[in-house]
């Protein structure tokens, strides 16, 4: 199992950050333009972690000792229910340097988009902080 799914899993998100190459690029699914950086990433995963609710992991694809994943979820937000799936790439010291998150229906990606919209302004604050 990879490292990202256990700490995910276990909701500890200070390890998913350990993950995070520091040029890390993350994809979103319902916002067009990437987010590089891991203080913005890791805002980003914080938060997701809390409007996600009933998250799981279904199933892994790909060779563990190969530096292409994905993780298949399933998630609630609200009364939405999405499948999604995690699609990382290590580099060559282990670090996540790219992250894209896909989901769907389209329902649930509204649901998504507007529950982390609302939550926007707080995970900018919390990524410059980090940065600085």
């Amino acid at each position: 199992m990879h490292a990202f799914r256990r700490a995910v899993e276990a909701g500890d998100i200070d390890a998913v950050e350990a993950l995070l190459a520091e040029d890390v690029v993350f994809t979103s699914p319902v916002v067009f333009k990437p987010y590089p950086g891991k203080a913005i990433t890791a805002a980003i995963l914080r938060a997701v972690s809390q409007v996600f609710e009933d998250f799981r992991y279904d199933r892994e694809i790909g060779d563990p000792a190969g530096p292409d994943h994905a993780l298949v979820f399933t998630a609630r937000v609200g009364d939405r229910e999405l499948t999604g799936c995690d699609f990382i790439h290590v580099n060559e010291d282990g670090l996540i340097d790219d992250l894209m998150v896909m989901v769907r229906p389209l329902s649930g990606a509204h649901a998504l988009a507007e529950a982390m919209g609302a939550r926007f302004d707080d995970i900018a604050k919390e990524a410059e902080a980090r940065s600085a």
